[in-house]
């Protein structure tokens, strides 16, 4: 996006966070300028392009739509606006998209994202678009689920919308740095591949059913208990599962209905879940899973738990050996600087992990003055099933590292782009063959009992 222009400029967001290709969706747009238009690029690789044109509409007429509203029993802030075009997704492959709005005078941009679902995953791997915690760190209106009109916690939201735009710059919430990468990277591989939300897997018990892989991006921190255990038991069946982030599964959210559709509001009362109406009419608490009164680490999910953050740390390899660095070069100790940030993981020998854990890197970090480790592992389960998780949130941002180092990409040279990649599409591979079991080769063919 080469003009965002100036806030509120034009802004927008679609009525689902998803849908099957040749459904439709409600746009909904406000802007100053008398007219814009809407392109729709489907993100992933062309040839070295990580987007393609779709569709464009004709010019639309502009208005400017109602200020943001605020429920006064959550702070939660929503849109409440009205459609502004009802949009034919006829022809539009599965996929990740953006939809670019530019103003009639070319000086204000911005994107909306939307994922085209597939309606089945067996035999692919799954990329889930992360969208609650997209939601949750979005500060449009003035609030999200951790700060509010003070700046302070203790005005933060307890739910949040997704009737609203993204307040980031470019409008595409966390997509562009923590999941666009991996899906590039995916697509060069021409793997099969399957896309879907987050809010799609807690919806749909059976939607993983025979996936290969699924692959939970850069920042996945927000789920709701049913896409937890829609998630564990297709692990448990034999289903992959690669954790590209750190803070993975950390907070347990429920879903609501808004005005605009089902699943539209993400409720989060974190250390305040004994106010929420939910909670005390027998609904799963909104606080970290990890928590009393219904305490499921993370770490039964991935093997690690989330430690802290903010730390700044170089990638310390562990096990140069393991099939998941082999055409990397590394050996024992070599490190990659940078890569271990902003928030990480590591094991908790109070946290049970799931099967059979090895360790690949250990990586020395101080967070708050305090001296740990982060790690990444890889876990054999009984299913057969493998799981890799980085222990970083900056594994996917890392695809993206060539050249000399700089901050686009917190000083992440392509020495440790290359080494990504590479233990990436090991990975992709692996993963897309079925369980990965402890080599990176099929224990058992697709869909064949346990």
């Amino acid at each position: 996006m080469k003009r965002p222009g100036a806030a509120h400029a034009v802004e927008g967001f679609a009525g689902r966070t998803s849908v099957l290709p040749g459904e439709p969706f409600d746009l909904f747009v406000s802007t100053r300028s008398a007219s814009y238009t809407v392109s729709a690029y489907r993100m992933g690789w062309y040839a070295g392009a990580r987007a393609r044109l779709v569709w464009r509409s004709a010019p639309l007429p502009g208005i400017t739509q109602a200020p943001p509203v605020v429920d006064q029993s959550t702070r939660m802030v929503r849109a409440d606006w009205r459609p502004s075009v009802r949009v034919e997704t006829t022809g539009w492959p599965e996929g990740c998209y953006l939809l670019r709005l530019d103003t009639a005078d070319g000086r204000a941009q911005r994107f909306v994202p939307l994922t085209i679902r597939s309606r089945r995953t067996a035999g692919r791997l799954v990329v889930v678009n992360a969208v609650a915690t997209w939601q949750a760190y979005n500060r449009w209106g003035g609030a999200d689920l951790y700060r509010g009109g003070t700046g302070k916690s203790d005005s933060r939201s307890l739910a949040v919308s997704f009737d609203r735009p993204y307040a980031a710059r470019n409008g595409a919430g966390q997509f562009l740095f923590f999941e666009a990468p991996l899906v590039a990277l995916a697509e060069r591989i021409g793997l099969p591949l399957a896309y879907v939300t987050g809010v799609d897997v807690a919806r749909e018990p059976g939607l993983l059913h025979g996936a290969s892989g699924i692959i939970s991006l850069g920042h996945d921190e927000y789920w709701s208990p049913q896409q937890r255990l829609h998630v564990m038991r297709a692990r448990d069946r034999g289903s992959n599962l690669a954790v590209l982030g750190a803070n993975c599964c950390y907070r347990r959210i429920r879903f609501k209905p808004s005005p605009v559709g089902a699943d539209r509001t993400v409720v989060c009362f974190k250390e305040d879940y004994a106010a929420d109406p939910g909670y005390r009419s027998g609904l799963p608490p909104t606080n970290d899973f990890r928590r009393a009164p219904l305490p499921q680490p993370e770490s039964e999910l991935h093997g690690l738990m989330y430690d802290g953050y903010p730390v700044d740390a170089p990638y310390v390899v562990a096990a140069p050996s393991h099939w998941l660095l082999a055409g990397t070069g590394a050996r024992y100790g070599d490190a990659f600087a940078h890569l271990v940030g902003v928030e990480y993981d590591r094991l908790n020998p109070a946290f049970a992990a799931p099967g059979q854990v090895e360790v690949i890197a250990r990586s020395p970090v101080v967070c708050k003055g305090r001296r740990t480790q982060a790690e990444s592992v890889y876990l054999t389960l009984p299913s057969g099933a493998g799981v890799f998780a980085t222990g970083t949130m900056r594994w996917v941002e890392a695809l993206n590292a060539t050249g000399s180092a700089d901050k686009t990409n917190h000083g992440m040279d392509g020495r440790t782009g290359a080494f990504t990649r590479t233990v990436t599409e090991n990975l992709l591979r692996a993963f897309s063959q079925g369980p990965a079991g402890p080599t990176g080769r099929p224990t058992r063919g697709p869909d064949q009992p346990t």
